[in-house]
Protein backbone atom coordinates (compact mmCIF):
# COMPACT_ATOMS: atom_id res chain seq x y z
CA UNK A 1 0.00 0.00 0.00
CA UNK A 2 1.47 3.40 -1.00
CA UNK A 3 0.54 6.63 0.61
CA UNK A 4 -0.17 9.28 3.51
CA UNK A 5 -2.34 8.70 5.69
CA UNK A 6 -2.98 11.44 8.72
CA UNK A 7 -4.09 9.47 12.15
CA UNK A 8 -5.60 11.10 14.85
CA UNK A 9 -3.10 9.49 17.76
CA UNK A 10 -4.68 8.06 21.16
CA UNK A 11 -3.18 8.98 24.38
CA UNK A 12 -1.10 6.34 25.80
CA UNK A 13 0.77 5.18 22.57
CA UNK A 14 3.93 6.02 21.50
CA UNK A 15 3.89 6.77 17.47
CA UNK A 16 5.94 3.41 17.25
CA UNK A 17 3.15 1.75 18.36
CA UNK A 18 0.81 3.11 16.22
CA UNK A 19 2.94 2.85 12.83
CA UNK A 20 2.92 -1.24 14.26
CA UNK A 21 -1.15 -1.17 14.46
CA UNK A 22 -0.60 0.03 10.62
CA UNK A 23 0.99 -2.28 9.66
CA UNK A 24 -1.36 -4.86 11.36
CA UNK A 25 -4.46 -2.75 9.70
CA UNK A 26 -2.78 -2.94 5.82
CA UNK A 27 -0.55 -5.07 5.48
CA UNK A 28 2.31 -2.67 4.49
CA UNK A 29 5.61 -3.17 6.21
CA UNK A 30 7.08 -0.44 5.42
CA UNK A 31 5.70 2.63 7.18
CA UNK A 32 7.50 5.75 8.94
CA UNK A 33 5.90 8.67 11.20
CA UNK A 34 6.59 12.23 10.12
CA UNK A 35 7.09 13.63 13.38
CA UNK A 36 6.99 11.81 17.32
CA UNK A 37 4.53 12.21 18.97
CA UNK A 38 4.68 11.59 22.93
CA UNK A 39 2.67 8.70 24.67
CA UNK A 40 0.32 11.17 26.27
CA UNK A 41 -0.18 13.23 23.39
CA UNK A 42 -2.80 12.87 20.88
CA UNK A 43 -3.64 14.15 17.61
CA UNK A 44 -2.19 14.90 13.93
CA UNK A 45 0.38 11.77 13.34
CA UNK A 46 0.86 11.98 9.59
CA UNK A 47 2.14 8.40 8.18
CA UNK A 48 3.61 7.30 5.07
CA UNK A 49 3.40 3.99 3.50
CA UNK A 50 5.35 2.01 1.31
CA UNK A 51 7.04 4.03 -1.75
CA UNK A 52 6.06 7.35 -0.02
CA UNK A 53 8.48 6.86 2.76
CA UNK A 54 10.76 7.73 -0.13
CA UNK A 55 9.40 11.39 0.26
CA UNK A 56 10.48 11.65 4.08
CA UNK A 57 13.36 13.86 3.64
CA UNK A 58 10.98 16.51 2.07
CA UNK A 59 8.55 17.30 5.11
CA UNK A 60 11.63 17.30 7.89
CA UNK A 61 10.47 21.36 8.16
CA UNK A 62 7.17 21.46 8.70
CA UNK A 63 5.96 23.51 11.63
CA UNK A 64 3.56 21.99 14.25
CA UNK A 65 0.16 23.59 15.67
CA UNK A 66 -1.00 22.16 19.33
CA UNK A 67 -3.83 22.68 21.78
CA UNK A 68 -3.41 22.14 25.79
CA UNK A 69 -2.57 22.92 29.14
CA UNK A 70 -0.30 23.75 31.65
CA UNK A 71 -0.08 22.62 35.41
CA UNK A 72 1.66 24.98 37.40
CA UNK A 73 2.56 24.19 41.13
CA UNK A 74 5.60 21.86 40.53
CA UNK A 75 7.99 20.35 37.37
CA UNK A 76 8.50 17.27 36.43
CA UNK A 77 11.59 14.89 35.23
CA UNK A 78 9.82 14.40 31.73
CA UNK A 79 8.58 18.13 32.09
CA UNK A 80 5.31 16.60 31.46
CA UNK A 81 2.46 14.94 33.65
CA UNK A 82 3.86 11.44 32.86
CA UNK A 83 7.10 12.37 34.94
CA UNK A 84 8.08 12.37 39.01
CA UNK A 85 7.33 15.17 40.60
CA UNK A 86 10.59 17.43 41.04
CA UNK A 87 9.43 18.63 44.63
CA UNK A 88 6.23 19.94 46.60
CA UNK A 89 3.38 20.96 45.29
CA UNK A 90 4.08 25.20 45.74
CA UNK A 91 0.19 25.67 44.91
CA UNK A 92 0.51 29.33 43.26
CA UNK A 93 -1.78 32.17 43.26
CA UNK A 94 -1.59 33.39 39.63
CA UNK A 95 -3.73 35.43 38.06
CA UNK A 96 -4.26 35.36 34.26
CA UNK A 97 -2.54 38.79 33.17
CA UNK A 98 0.24 36.86 35.33
CA UNK A 99 0.69 33.82 33.15
CA UNK A 100 0.16 35.94 30.03
CA UNK A 101 2.76 38.24 30.91
CA UNK A 102 5.27 35.70 31.70
CA UNK A 103 3.99 33.51 28.23
CA UNK A 104 4.87 36.59 25.99
CA UNK A 105 8.63 36.20 26.06
CA UNK A 106 8.03 32.94 24.24
CA UNK A 107 7.88 34.24 20.88
CA UNK A 108 9.87 34.08 17.77
CA UNK A 109 13.54 32.68 17.43
CA UNK A 110 15.19 31.28 20.54
CA UNK A 111 17.58 28.77 21.81
CA UNK A 112 15.68 26.30 23.74
CA UNK A 113 17.05 23.34 25.81
CA UNK A 114 15.50 20.03 24.85
CA UNK A 115 14.04 17.80 28.00
CA UNK A 116 16.41 15.07 29.25
CA UNK A 117 13.70 12.80 28.67
CA UNK A 118 13.49 13.04 24.73
CA UNK A 119 14.54 11.54 21.38
CA UNK A 120 17.69 13.54 21.11
CA UNK A 121 20.73 11.69 20.46
CA UNK A 122 24.14 12.30 22.40
CA UNK A 123 26.79 10.19 20.95
CA UNK A 124 24.04 7.95 19.04
CA UNK A 125 21.77 7.26 21.99
CA UNK A 126 18.72 8.43 22.89
CA UNK A 127 18.21 11.00 25.61
CA UNK A 128 15.48 9.40 27.01
CA UNK A 129 17.75 5.95 27.24
CA UNK A 130 20.31 7.21 29.30
CA UNK A 131 18.23 9.31 31.53
CA UNK A 132 16.31 6.00 32.15
CA UNK A 133 19.64 4.62 33.38
CA UNK A 134 20.12 7.06 36.11
CA UNK A 135 23.59 8.35 33.20
CA UNK A 136 23.96 11.76 32.85
CA UNK A 137 21.95 13.44 30.29
CA UNK A 138 23.93 16.57 28.31
CA UNK A 139 22.08 18.42 25.70
CA UNK A 140 22.92 21.04 23.39
CA UNK A 141 20.36 24.50 23.23
CA UNK A 142 18.82 24.46 19.70
CA UNK A 143 17.17 27.71 18.09
CA UNK A 144 13.38 26.94 17.26
CA UNK A 145 11.04 29.43 16.38
CA UNK A 146 7.76 29.94 17.67
CA UNK A 147 5.24 31.44 15.84
CA UNK A 148 2.43 31.92 18.31
CA UNK A 149 2.28 31.14 22.13
CA UNK A 150 -1.50 32.19 23.35
CA UNK A 151 -2.36 31.67 26.49
CA UNK A 152 -6.17 31.18 26.30
CA UNK A 153 -7.51 31.03 29.70
CA UNK A 154 -6.65 30.32 33.63
CA UNK A 155 -8.52 27.89 36.06
CA UNK A 156 -8.25 25.95 38.90
CA UNK A 157 -8.96 22.07 38.94
CA UNK A 158 -9.55 21.59 42.77
CA UNK A 159 -6.85 19.67 44.03
CA UNK A 160 -5.28 19.56 40.60
CA UNK A 161 -4.34 23.17 41.40
CA UNK A 162 -3.92 25.95 39.15
CA UNK A 163 -3.47 24.98 35.13
CA UNK A 164 -3.59 27.69 31.66
CA UNK A 165 -5.00 26.15 28.93
CA UNK A 166 -2.70 27.73 25.50
CA UNK A 167 -2.33 27.18 21.98
CA UNK A 168 0.72 27.36 20.50
CA UNK A 169 2.36 26.90 16.46
CA UNK A 170 5.98 26.00 16.77
CA UNK A 171 9.20 25.07 14.60
CA UNK A 172 10.06 21.12 13.60
CA UNK A 173 12.15 20.00 16.62
CA UNK A 174 10.96 22.35 19.38
CA UNK A 175 9.70 21.22 22.28
CA UNK A 176 6.31 21.96 23.64
CA UNK A 177 7.45 20.28 27.09
CA UNK A 178 10.48 22.60 27.57
CA UNK A 179 8.07 25.99 27.08
CA UNK A 180 6.26 24.40 29.97
CA UNK A 181 8.95 24.15 32.10
CA UNK A 182 10.44 27.19 31.27
CA UNK A 183 7.52 29.07 31.99
CA UNK A 184 7.26 27.46 35.44
CA UNK A 185 10.79 28.37 36.07
CA UNK A 186 9.75 31.90 34.74
CA UNK A 187 7.27 32.10 37.22
CA UNK A 188 9.15 31.01 40.49
CA UNK A 189 6.02 28.00 40.80
CA UNK A 190 7.56 25.44 38.76
CA UNK A 191 4.71 23.71 36.11
CA UNK A 192 4.72 20.79 33.85
CA UNK A 193 2.61 20.24 30.28
CA UNK A 194 -0.64 17.85 31.33
CA UNK A 195 -2.45 17.87 27.98
CA UNK A 196 -1.56 18.02 24.48
CA UNK A 197 -3.18 17.82 21.47
CA UNK A 198 -1.55 17.96 17.86
CA UNK A 199 -4.17 20.06 16.00
CA UNK A 200 -1.93 20.64 12.58
CA UNK A 201 1.33 19.39 11.28
CA UNK A 202 2.35 21.15 8.31
CA UNK A 203 -0.68 21.44 5.89
CA UNK A 204 -2.21 18.38 7.61
CA UNK A 205 -5.34 18.86 10.15
CA UNK A 206 -7.06 17.57 12.74
CA UNK A 207 -10.11 17.65 10.74
CA UNK A 208 -8.82 15.10 7.97
CA UNK A 209 -7.35 12.38 10.28
CA UNK A 210 -8.63 9.37 11.16
CA UNK A 211 -9.07 7.02 13.75
CA UNK A 212 -7.32 3.41 14.72
CA UNK A 213 -10.94 2.42 15.05
CA UNK A 214 -12.08 3.78 11.81
CA UNK A 215 -8.73 2.41 9.65
CA UNK A 216 -9.22 -0.88 11.79
CA UNK A 217 -12.73 -1.53 10.54
CA UNK A 218 -11.42 -1.40 7.04
CA UNK A 219 -8.60 -3.88 7.75
CA UNK A 220 -7.30 -5.66 4.30
CA UNK A 221 -8.78 -3.50 2.20
CA UNK A 222 -6.12 -2.03 0.58
CA UNK A 223 -8.80 0.19 -1.90
CA UNK A 224 -10.81 1.47 0.84
CA UNK A 225 -7.68 2.58 3.32
CA UNK A 226 -6.16 4.21 0.28
CA UNK A 227 -9.20 6.37 -0.77
CA UNK A 228 -8.53 7.97 2.97
CA UNK A 229 -4.67 8.85 2.10
CA UNK A 230 -4.20 12.26 1.46
CA UNK A 231 -4.56 12.89 -2.40
CA UNK A 232 -1.09 12.91 -3.73
CA UNK A 233 -1.54 16.37 -5.86
CA UNK A 234 -1.92 17.94 -2.53
CA UNK A 235 1.28 16.70 -0.82
CA UNK A 236 4.18 18.84 -0.54
CA UNK A 237 2.31 22.17 -2.00
CA UNK A 238 5.19 23.84 -2.94
CA UNK A 239 6.12 21.81 -5.60
CA UNK A 240 4.53 22.28 -8.36
CA UNK A 241 3.02 19.03 -10.14
CA UNK A 242 3.19 18.04 -13.22
CA UNK A 243 2.11 14.97 -16.01
CA UNK A 244 4.91 13.72 -17.59
CA UNK A 245 4.14 11.44 -21.20
CA UNK A 246 5.13 7.79 -21.61
CA UNK A 247 9.03 8.91 -22.79
CA UNK A 248 9.61 11.23 -20.26
CA UNK A 249 8.21 8.96 -17.73
CA UNK A 250 10.14 6.44 -18.99
CA UNK A 251 13.58 8.17 -19.28
CA UNK A 252 13.00 9.65 -15.92
CA UNK A 253 12.49 5.87 -14.11
CA UNK A 254 15.54 5.31 -15.52
CA UNK A 255 17.29 7.60 -13.99
CA UNK A 256 18.06 10.07 -17.30
CA UNK A 257 17.44 13.74 -17.96
CA UNK A 258 13.94 14.23 -19.57
CA UNK A 259 11.47 17.45 -20.75
CA UNK A 260 8.54 18.22 -18.86
CA UNK A 261 5.64 20.74 -19.60
CA UNK A 262 6.77 22.83 -16.51
CA UNK A 263 6.98 26.46 -16.59
CA UNK A 264 7.08 27.71 -13.77
CA UNK A 265 10.58 28.92 -11.63
CA UNK A 266 10.41 25.76 -9.19
CA UNK A 267 13.49 23.81 -8.70
CA UNK A 268 11.72 20.73 -7.56
CA UNK A 269 8.84 19.47 -8.96
CA UNK A 270 5.80 16.36 -8.55
CA UNK A 271 5.70 14.31 -11.05
CA UNK A 272 2.60 12.15 -12.35
CA UNK A 273 1.06 9.40 -14.54
CA UNK A 274 -2.16 10.09 -14.51
CA UNK A 275 -4.30 12.02 -11.77
CA UNK A 276 -3.32 9.77 -8.84
CA UNK A 277 -0.16 8.25 -9.65
CA UNK A 278 3.16 9.56 -8.35
CA UNK A 279 5.97 8.76 -11.00
CA UNK A 280 8.61 10.55 -8.72
CA UNK A 281 10.35 14.09 -7.36
CA UNK A 282 12.67 15.66 -10.20
CA UNK A 283 15.21 18.73 -10.21
CA UNK A 284 14.98 21.47 -12.56
CA UNK A 285 18.38 21.63 -14.36
CA UNK A 286 17.44 24.06 -16.98
CA UNK A 287 14.14 25.15 -18.23
CA UNK A 288 12.03 22.54 -18.85
CA UNK A 289 14.72 19.87 -18.43
CA UNK A 290 14.51 17.92 -15.44
CA UNK A 291 16.54 15.44 -13.24
CA UNK A 292 15.11 12.50 -11.24
CA UNK A 293 16.05 13.01 -7.56
CA UNK A 294 13.46 10.66 -5.95
CA UNK A 295 11.79 7.28 -8.19
CA UNK A 296 8.64 5.69 -7.21
CA UNK A 297 9.24 2.72 -9.31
Amino acid sequence: MNGLLVVDKPGGMTSHDVVGRLRRITGERSIGHLGTLDPMATGVLPLLLGKFTRLAQYFSSAEKSYAGAIRFGFSTDTYDAEGEPEGPDAKPALTLDQVRAAAGRFHGEMEQMPPPYSAKKIEGTRAYKLAREGKPVELKAAKVRIASFEITGLGSAGLEGAEASFTMSISAGGYVRSVAHQLGQDLGCGAHLSRLRRTQAGVFTISEAHTLAELESLAGDVEALEELCVHPRSLLPEMPSVTGDAMALGRLRNGAQANLPEFSQASLVKVFAGQRELAGIAKRVAGTLFQPVVVMG
